[in-house]
């Protein structure tokens, strides 16, 4: 076989065509994978949100209302209870209650990038780029502990 030059810089040699089209079918597999896991990500968290508002319009019809004692600006303010907490949250889907099934939707938007990251690391584990897995790997742990530190 006649190697053929290769484009990754990290190679101390050429690849043969064989070797670059399984390389190059890795890398494709991982762009959508991840390409995936982001699209589903968002999607059903954008439907997440949707049920929730239909939900909270639903039982408080008050807030369809742009005038009146009830309006689309007390929905909205800083004093409307939103579950802040894992518990609450819990508490707030257990009760059917739209205001958790939003927050719901944000937190499973929020955890997109987070598992993008996750399926990072599984690409560079499968594509055999040890450096890569590493750097990605704290990367997601940054991420994780950002997120769990950020409610202290």
């Amino acid at each position: 076989m006649t190697p053929v030059p290769g484009i990754h810089r990290r190679a101390k040699r050429a690849f043969t065509a064989a070797e670059r089209a399984a390389m190059d079918d890795k890398i494709r597999k991982t762009e959508i994978a991840i390409s995936l896991v982001l699209r589903i990500g968002v999607s059903v968290s954008v439907v997440v949100i949707a049920i929730g508002l239909g939900l909270m319009f639903a039982h408080h019809s008050g807030y369809s209302s742009f005038t009146g004692s009830t309006s689309y600006h007390q929905l909205t303010s800083a004093s409307t209870a939103f579950p802040h907490s894992f518990g609450a949250l819990g508490r707030s889907l257990s009760k059917g209650q739209g205001r958790g099934v939003v927050v719901l939707g944000v937190l499973l938007l929020i955890l997109t990038p987070i598992l993008r990251v996750a399926v990072g690391v599984l690409s560079f584990m499968y594509e055999k780029d040890a450096p890569m897995t590493v750097v990605t790997l704290y990367v997601l742990a940054v991420l994780i502990a950002s997120f769990f530190l950020a409610g202290a």
